[in-house]
């Protein structure tokens, strides 16, 4: 009996529905885990037609397609002499579930199922399959599969494949850390997606290999790479050591003619343990927001010289930091991405500024609002990114469309420092926020036409969480994107990104961007300097509102929760009464603005407090905003709070005798 196997995992940048694409992955993983000696390749889960199908799951060419690839990876000489467990969609019974299907020369020796469902989070797949239970029956295979294999029928179910030398089992996603599971000890692989497979999740990679809990191998994080395999050799007989001392719960056997040992494997050597590497949540959104963007020849981006904007274009320039990293590292498949983009087949990527230059255009939208220390910090900035920048006047089409307006209606709104009303303050900032929304596209379409060029640009926006949260934003306005980098991404933590970029990158205009106060620039300035700020307008901190926003969603707390809460956290700086104006504020504000989320802009899925209103945050967008009820419940805790104090205060003034 052979000790030493060598098994594979992968992570694999899948796309929903991309079949051919799919399939060139998969082959191409299971090449490079035959090159490294391994008998066993993993892949992720629903690798075949990407896991993010959503309810294309529904439709029967889904199932098709998915047997037609594998009907391709089993003809193909590539999967010979080597285990392979894939995973795809397959409807039993005319139930659909999500399976692993695992062959081996042309044989399928099982399909299992998925047994424990993810449903909770971004996840909804009971929605498109159902749980498994732990039973074995016979799955009537396709034709088309038939005329391969030979088989007509195959265990369908839960049980595992017993080789000549060891056992493998399967767990699927939230199996894994099920506190149920019985396959406590072993040699465990991972493997994960990478990239966005087409919806708002974005896939880390990052799979590994473990034995008997310790970390023997570590695959990359956000990596650029479209196939990345991680191999390990270890030793069967430090599992057998470790579990024959457990008891473990009979399973069904499946056997099968392979080893994934040779007799002859006294002298290979394992590996070893390896210490896991963590990315810091700066790290994280450096790494992680545009790589998966597939833009036609580059990317817009209004940028105001605040924390906002200035998050976005660092995300792209780190990109563009990365991007040539990985052509220096000899990346074929990112290069020709890159070259692709510019329409420049002989194009090599060497300096990030220089890439910059070529992908990258930011544009400042002055108006007679705006001052000279934004308009300078969006210079300062583009110009240590090496972005192309221009600087564009909205006056112009400001007057423009209020012209339009007076020749109507008769009449010229006013901003509130001129005399003018609360309606027509807020209308004049809006016309301004949507003007700025309409140029960005119109100059994303056309300054490469302009140029000579050829393509489009993606245009990028900037609204955080915070700003989606309460609603302060213009609804269609230059917020409105084709994708919004960092906007799953909190206030305070984009300070902390643009802190790490500052010293990473060595881009000192950060510096200032990080001491300027929030400003929108909508109101007219006081003798040159802004007037009017983020934290003003909204009536809370940004500080504030990170704290809120955990509550709301991580917490799960309505607003007497959430009082009962900061009563308590807040209580150095705020009196109970303040806590509770402070919340009824955010409340109002984000039930008056709710409706916004159905409008805004894509963005990836970053942190769990995330107001996303398409699959992670799901509430009403129209609400009785007077909170009647929960207010009074409030209101009730202050007057017995005051009441206590009152009664305290009372027998601290009584004196004795």
């Amino acid at each position: 009996m052979g000790r030493k196997v060598t098994v594979a995992t992968c992570s694999l940048n899948q796309w929903a529905l991309d079949f051919d694409g799919n399939v060139l992955r998969i082959l191409k993983s299971i090449e490079i885990a035959k090159a490294s000696g391994a008998k066993y390749r993993l892949g992720p889960e629903l690798e075949i037609c990407g896991y993010g199908c959503a309810d294309h799951f529904y439709e029967s060419d889904t199932l098709l397609h998915c047997f037609q690839v594998l009907k391709q990876l089993l003809e193909s000489p590539v999967t010979q002499d080597i285990i392979c467990d894939v995973g795809m969609p397959v409807m039993h019974h005319n139930v659909r579930y999500n399976c692993r299907v695992l062959f081996l020369n042309k044989k399928i020796l099982l399909i299992r199922p998925k047994m424990l469902l993810a449903n909770h989070g971004n996840n909804r797949e009971f929605r498109w399959f159902s749980a498994w239970s732990q039973h074995i029956e016979e799955y009537f295979l396709p034709r088309m599969i038939q005329d391969v294999t030979g088989q007509v029928t195959v265990p369908f179910g839960d049980a595992v494949l017993s080789t000549k030398d060891t056992c493998i089992g399967s767990e699927i996603c939230a199996e894994l850390w099920n506190s149920n599971c019985p396959f406590h000890g072993g040699i465990y692989l991972f493997a994960n997606q990478k990239g966005c497979d087409g919806d708002r999740l974005y896939y880390d990679g990052c799979s590994m290999i473990a034995i008997n809990g310790d970390i023997v191998a570590q695959g990359k994080q956000f990596s650029l790479d479209d196939v990345e395999v991680i191999t390990a050799t270890l030793d069967l007989e430090d599992v057998r050591s470790y579990r024959g001392e457990r008891c473990h719960p009979h399973m069904v056997r499946i056997k099968v003619d392979f080893s994934l040992s040779d007799c002859k494997d006294i002298f290979l050597p394992t590996h070893q343990l390896v210490e896991w590497v963590f990315h810091s949540p700066e790290e994280e959104i450096r790494c992680s927001s545009l790589h998966s963007s597939r833009s036609e020849a580059g990317f817009l981006l209004p940028l105001s010289g605040g924390v906002d904007s200035s998050s976005s274009a660092c995300i792209v320039y780190s990109m563009c930091v990365q991007v040539c990293q990985a052509v220096r590292d000899g990346n074929a498949q990112v290069l020709e991405d890159v070259q692709r983009l510019v329409c420049d087949a002989s194009y090599r990527p060497e300096e990030p500024r220089e890439m910059c230059g070529r992908l990258f255009t930011t544009c400042y939208m002055a108006s007679e609002n705006s001052s000279e220390d934004t308009r300078n910090r969006a210079k300062e900035l583009a110009a240590q990114i090496g972005s192309n920048h221009l600087n564009i006047n909205i006056d112009m089409a400001v007057k423009g469309m209020l012209g339009i307006f007076s020749m109507v209606m008769g009449k010229w709104p006013k901003f509130r420092v001129n005399g003018g009303s609360s309606r027509e303050n807020l209308a004049l900032q809006n016309v301004q926020a949507r003007v700025r929304m309409i140029l960005a596209y119109l100059f994303a379409q056309l300054c490469l036409w302009a140029q000579g060029k050829p393509g489009g640009l993606l245009v990028l926006g900037s609204a955080n969480v915070d700003e989606s949260l309460t609603g302060y934003f213009t609804k269609y306005d230059c917020s409105s994107a084709d994708i919004n980098p960092i906007g799953g991404v909190s206030k305070m933590d984009l300070k902390r990104f643009l802190q790490y970029c500052a010293e990473h990158f060595r881009l000192t205009a950060l510096k200032s961007v990080l001491a300027a106060p929030p400003t929108a620039e909508l109101e007219p300035l006081t003798e040159g300097q802004v007037s009017q700020t983020d934290e003003a307008d909204m009536g809370m901190t940004y500080s504030e509102l990170s704290v809120i926003g955990r509550l709301r969603k991580i917490s799960k707390c309505g607003a007497y929760s959430m009082f009962c809460k900061l009563i308590h956290s807040w209580r150095e700086t705020c009196s109970p009464s303040q806590v509770a104006a402070k919340v009824k504020h955010f409340f109002k504000m984000y039930s008056v603005n709710r409706h916004k989320m159905t409008t805004v802009t894509p963005s990836y899925h970053a942190e769990s407090y995330g107001p996303d209103d398409n699959r992670f945050d799901l509430r009403p967008f129209l609400y009785n905003t007077r909170w009647s009820w929960q207010f009074r419940c409030i209101d009730h805790e202050i007057l017995w709070l005051t009441g206590q104090r009152n009664v305290l205060t009372s027998h601290q003034n009584c004196g004795s005798i």
